[in-house]
């Protein structure tokens, strides 16, 4: 199993068009595959596994697994409005299900390039948001909806597992927490792996040309 810290701007697979940014330029594990994702403008924990079995117990909603994310909003969102995010909002596909969301101290964590814009005028928020289940750019239109667009995700936990000190980039072999160990055999064709619990960080350099998807 590995912890992967996606960079902004990169896609979360292993292939993509020519120019992109993948995890092929960061992770030099074969044979592992992200549980659930993360869009290419978020960043943030990956869990990388070769089990489909625990990629389900990560991302099916009746799994029950809490996904944590850091959320930069535009402006300072009113508690009604944030009751709203945890009680549920309508959003074109359905009524989200209810949802943790507080107020938060700004994170220490690493400037994004390109940086967040900023604009003197208007203050930004940052919330704390754990939900339940994983639709498409959920978090943004949840934001959206309460009209306070998000400015930038940072995925901090996944299930059992937590961004900790990675940094973008970054990657890490894991053993599996106490119930999960039936879930993850280990990952197959690492090239000079680090011993258990080890950081990574890939020198790499972004290849040109990659299959298309």
């Amino acid at each position: 199993m590995i912890l992967v810290n996606k960079p902004y701007n990169m896609l979360t697979q292993f292939s993509g068009e020519p120019g992109d940014s993948t995890l092929a330029d960061i992770v030099s594990v074969k044979d592992v595959y992200p549980a659930g994702r993360l869009d290419k403008d978020s960043e943030g924990l990956l869990v990388l596994t070769n089990n489909g079995a625990l990629q389900a117990r990560l991302t099916q909603p009746s799994s029950k697994s809490p996904k944590t994310y850091w959320v930069q909003v535009e402006g300072e969102p009113s508690d009604e409005a944030i009751q709203a995010l945890c009680n549920g909002v309508k959003l074109k596909d359905g009524l989200t299900l209810p949802a943790d969301v507080t107020k938060m101290a700004p994170p220490a964590v690493w400037e994004r390039h390109p940086p967040v814009r900023y604009r003197a005028n208007i203050p930004t928020t940052w919330l704390k948001v754990v939900l339940q289940e994983g639709r498409n750019r959920q978090v943004r239109r949840m934001t959206a909806h309460i009209g306070h667009p998000t400015l930038r995700l940072i995925r901090a936990q996944l299930g059992p597992w937590q961004l900790d000190d990675l940094q973008p980039g970054q990657w890490r072999e894991v053993a599996p927490p106490k119930g999960f160990e039936q879930f993850t055999p280990k990952p197959k064709g690492a090239k000079g792996k680090a011993p258990r619990g080890r950081t990574r960080s890939s020198k790499r350099a972004p290849s040109k040309k990659r299959d298309k998807r």
